[in-house]
Formats: structure tokens, C-alpha cells, sequence
């Protein structure tokens, strides 16, 4: 019998996801003998969600089902459902279409114990289906097993606001009185993680992967991450972090209190900053006025915790009294950040955004090093029959590109759906432009060389001083520059190749080889034009 036996209820909550409920579930079971029970909340599904739970039940009496009469509207009610059933000494959390991977209570709890600390945290991975592309969350905080001993001593856990990726002892969830909000709360997951740091636990971190967030973007019903078309959607995120900053202020934990605020900058409002230039303009007016109300409450040491990124962005959103400036403020809030000209200055030559708003001072630029600085490369690629060129043309920075003396860019073609599957790589030497300024550089592009799939384009600028940056292209999409075109192939027979921008205005390339690839993607357009009509 293994020490720590039977020591963990998973608390698996789910309302109307039959889909996924099944998987979820048995991904806590195959834990092992360490789960003592598995808690399934339903919250009052009607999509035969209830009866597959029972039928887990009767498989396993391990799985505990408990049946809300009532739907609560949100995540945070049948999570305290589960805090209230939970008789084992630690519990987790698991959403209904999401998995723990093999081993991840074992490494929670066995970090928890050794070290005597009331949570544990380990790595998040956001697996994007149905390509199966995995990005790390947070994965500063969790690259080697740590021991913080206050939570104000590692401020970074701050912007790891999940409730998903840790363990609990459940004694002190229940002594500290630490719940989520009851009802329609999106991203309960804020104020949670805000009363756990305020109550001030040691907190085991280990480097092992621990929970796997399924982000399904054509969903019927989208998670509400996901869903921000509306700006209520805005106004909750903006309402969370407003609410877990007000918690670690009253702790007394004020570093943790501007970490949160910090976290709001460099994660949400760029995330939706970047998607303004989408919205229509009713959505950008209102955003623009939620957000100008919401920062005027940040000083400049709240500001000055920031990524430089989202730092400037939110002081042109405070300086400007209504939307403008949305296409740099896209490229500003990429990952990684590209500044796009003009590249205004003051009368004294300090770098500022544009002549509009000289208040927004950007003498940062002129210290960080070059591996951070937001460089723009403007990208210009035209699928043709015989040779598709690959253009860059690198902008100057307030001077500090020219003093590093840029001479080659590296180039790779990486698929989406596998970042490890690099389909084509280049070298091109950049030559000074004398015409438009700046830097240029070509090379041509073997779009027969690439597979099936979506293609990103990423960047390494090398300069004389021995500094480098990686970037992405900006997308340079007039004059026709990103329209589809079928190109032959000896080895396909036909492409159809696609650049487009990305979201983040990134160049992206899309690759169907073969007529059944051209007639998937044409397919798709008609029934795209037959909907529009």
C-alpha cells in the first residue's frame, strides 16, 4: 500500500458536456489508488450528462456524483459544492472537458508532503484541438521544483490565476473560509487564487506537467476564455482582477496586489487589445471607456510592473480619449511585440508614440536590450508559378537597429499544428535600403518543400555586436499581397497557398497540396459566399 493512498478528491464540475465529461472523469481515476474519490458536480445538465456520470458511478465507487437541482450560471457554486463533499485530506479541481495527464496528482501530492505545505502547483498546458498544439502557461514560474515560503516572496504567482493546475488541503480551503464567488462570476478563477495567496501558504512548485486545458476555438458553446465578442465579456475580466487586487491589498500583501494588476496588463489587455481592430465600432467605444475608467485607478508603480507592451499600451488608452492608433496598437500587443512606424520624437529627440500623444514617453527604447526590443519587419510574400520570394524589410528604432549594425535574418517555416516540424528554413544577408530607409532582404521560398497545414514565419535578426531578437513578420496585406493562388507543383501537381496575418498581424501561410486540397479549400469558400447571401 503506497503511503499517500487514497489521499486526494477531484472535484470534476460540468454542465451540459457529454462530450468530454466521460474523459475528464477517467483521467482522475487513472491517478490511481492516490484519488480517494472523484467528486462530478453536475449542474443540472440536460444533455444526458447525469446519466453517464452514474454510469461511471457503478463502474467505479470511487466516482461520487452530486446532482445540482438548480443551474448555477458559472464554475464557482459546483466547485463549492465539491469543497463541501470532499472528505479527502487534499483536493483538485478538473473542468469537464479537460484531462489530468498520467502521474499529475502523484507529483502534486508527493511535493505537498514532502515539504509540509498546504498547495501545490505544478505546469498548465493549453492543448489546442484538433491540432493537438500545446502552450505552456506560466512556464516561468514552474521551470525547476521550487519551495516559496510566502507567497509575496515569488510576486510572479500572482499571474497564474488558474484554480485547475494545484492541490489543496482541503483543512485549509475550509479554515481560511477561501471559496469562489456563488453564481454568474466569469473568471472566478481571479478572486480564488487571490484569497489563496492572501491567506499566505507555502506553496510547493514542481516542473512536471499537471493538467491539460483543451481550447476548442469551433466549439458550438465557447468556454468563456474564448468567448469575448462581447464586451460583458470585458467588463467581468476587468471586475475579477479589480476584485483580487482589492483582496491582496487588504491582506497587506501590496506586492502581490500589484503583481495582479501588473498580470491584467501584460495578459489581458493585450490578449484584447489585440483583437480590437475585429470589433465593431460600438464594441471598441464602449471597450475604450471600460478600460480608460478601470486603469485611471493605477498608479505609476502599478504601471511600472508591467511588460513594456502592455505598459504602453495602457497609457495611449488613458492619454487618448477615444479609440485610435488600433492597427500599432495590434502589432504593440503581439507576442512577441512589434512597434510599427511612425516613430515620432519630441523637439529634444526623446522617442515618443506619435506627434498626437507626446505624453506617451518611450525612453525605454533607447536602454533595453536588443534581444527585447519591439523591432518591426514588414513581410511580403506572393505565391508564383515559377519562384515565390519571401521580402523583409526591417525598420530603424530610434537608432538603436543602426547601432547594432543588423546584417542577416534568419527564417523558418514552422507548422502550427507541431511546432517541432520546422518545413523550411532560409539565411538572407539585410543590405541598407537608400530609398525607403531601413533594411531589406530576400529570399526565395520552395512552397512545394512545405506539407499540408498552417505555416508561421519566424524571425531571428543577427547583428554585428553578437545581439540577437526573435521576432515574427509583420503582414503587409494591400495590393492583393495575401490573396489565395493556385500554384503548380512537380510534386503535387497543384497548391493552393494562402499568406494571410494572423490575429496579432503576423505573417502566416496556409498550404492545401493537390487537387483535393484546392477543392476542400475552394469547397469551403462557396459554402462561405452561399451563407453570406
Amino acid at each position: 500500500m503506497h503511503p499517500h493512498d487514497a489521499q486526494v478528491s477531484v472535484v470534476v464540475i460540468g454542465y451540459d458536456d457529454a462530450l468530454h465529461v466521460t474523459d475528464a472523469v477517467r483521467s482522475a481515476l487513472a491517478q490511481g489508488g492516490i484519488v480517494r474519490e472523484v467528486i462530478a458536480v453536475d449542474d443540472c445538465s440536460t444533455d444526458g450528462s447525469p446519466e453517464l456520470l452514474d454510469a461511471l458511478a457503478a463502474e467505479d465507487r470511487r466516482v461520487k456524483v452530486v446532482r445540482r437541482t438548480t443551474n448555477s450560471g458559472g464554475c464557482g457554486t459546483p466547485r463549492n459544492d465539491g469543497i463541501d463533499a470532499a472528505t479527502a485530506p487534499y483536493l483538485m479541481f478538473l473542468d469537464s472537458d479537460d484531462i489530468l495527464p498520467p502521474g499529475a496528482v502523484d507529483a502534486l501530492l508527493m511535493a505537498a508532503v514532502a515539504h509540509g505545505t498546504p498547495v501545490a502547483a505544478g505546469l498548465c498546458v493549453r492543448r489546442e484541438l484538433p491540432s493537438g498544439r500545446e502552450v505552456p502557461w506560466q512556464p516561468e514560474l514552474y521551470e525547476r521544483p521550487a519551495l516559496v515560503s510566502r507567497p509575496s516572496r515569488r510576486p510572479r504567482l500572482a499571474h497564474d490565476t488558474l484554480c485547475v493546475n494545484k492541490l489543496y488541503r482541503t483543512d485549509f480551503l475550509r479554515e481560511h473560509g477561501i471559496r469562489f464567488p456563488e453564481g454568474r462570476f466569469p473568471y472566478e478563477d481571479f478572486v480564488f487564487t487571490a484569497r489563496v495567496l492572501a491567506a499566505g501558504p507555502s506553496i510547493a512548485l514542481v516542473p512536471e506537467t499537471v493538467y491539460v486545458w483543451h481550447v476548442r476555438r469551433s466549439a458550438r458553446r465557447l468556454s468563456i476564455s474564448l468567448d469575448r465578442a462581447d464586451v460583458d465579456n470585458w467588463k467581468a475580466r476587468i471586475e475579477a482582477n479589480r476584485q483580487a487586487y482589492e483582496i491582496l491589498l487588504g491582506a497587506g500583501e501590496k506586492r502581490l496586489a500589484r503583481a495582479a494588476r501588473a498580470s491584467f496588463l501584460d495578459r489581458g489587455l493585450r490578449m484584447y487589445a489585440r483583437e480590437l481592430p475585429l470589433r465593431e465600432a460600438g464594441y471598441r467605444g464602449e471597450w475604450w471607456a471600460l478600460t480608460r475608467a478601470y486603469l485611471s485607478d493605477f498608479d505609476a508603480a502599478d504601471l511600472a510592473q508591467a511588460s513594456v507592451p502592455g505598459r504602453v499600451v495602457a497609457q495611449v488608452v488613458l492619454a487618448a480619449g477615444q479609440p485610435r492608433d488600433l492597427h500599432r496598437i495590434k502589432e504593440l500587443a503581439a507576442r512577441p511585440a512589434r512597434l510599427i512606424p511612425p516613430y515620432a520624437q519630441t523637439e529634444d529627440g526623446a522617442p515618443v508614440w506619435s506627434a498626437d500623444l507626446p505624453e506617451v514617453r518611450l525612453e525605454h527604447l533607447l536602454h533595453r536590450p536588443m534581444r527585447h526590443l519591439p523591432v518591426a519587419v514588414d513581410a511580403d510574400l506572393r505565391p508564383r508559378a515559377r519562384a515565390t520570394c519571401l521580402r523583409l524589410h526591417l525598420h530603424e528604432l530610434y537608432g538603436r537597429v543602426e547601432n547594432a549594425r543588423p546584417y542577416r535574418v534568419d527564417v523558418q517555416f514552422v507548422r502550427r499544428e507541431d511546432e517541432t516540424r520546422v518545413g523550411l528554413t532560409a539565411t538572407a544577408a539585410l543590405r541598407q535600403d537608400p530609398d525607403r530607409g531601413g533594411w531589406t532582404a530576400e529570399t526565395p521560398v520552395d512552397l512545394a518543400a512545405l506539407g499540408t497545414g498552417t505555416w508561421d514565419v519566424n524571425l531571428t535578426l543577427r547583428f554585428d555586436d553578437g545581439t540577437s531578437r526573435d521576432t515574427t513578420a509583420h503582414a503587409l496585406a494591400d495590393a492583393g499581397r495575401l490573396s489565395r493562388r493556385a500554384v503548380p507543383s512537380l510534386r503535387h501537381g497543384v497548391l493552393l497557398v494562402q499568406p494571410y496575418a494572423t490575429h496579432s498581424g503576423a505573417l502566416a501561410l496556409r498550404v492545401a497540396p493537390g487537387v483535393r486540397g484546392v477543392t476542400s479549400v475552394v469547397g469551403r469558400r462557396f459554402r462561405r459566399l452561399l451563407h453570406w447571401k
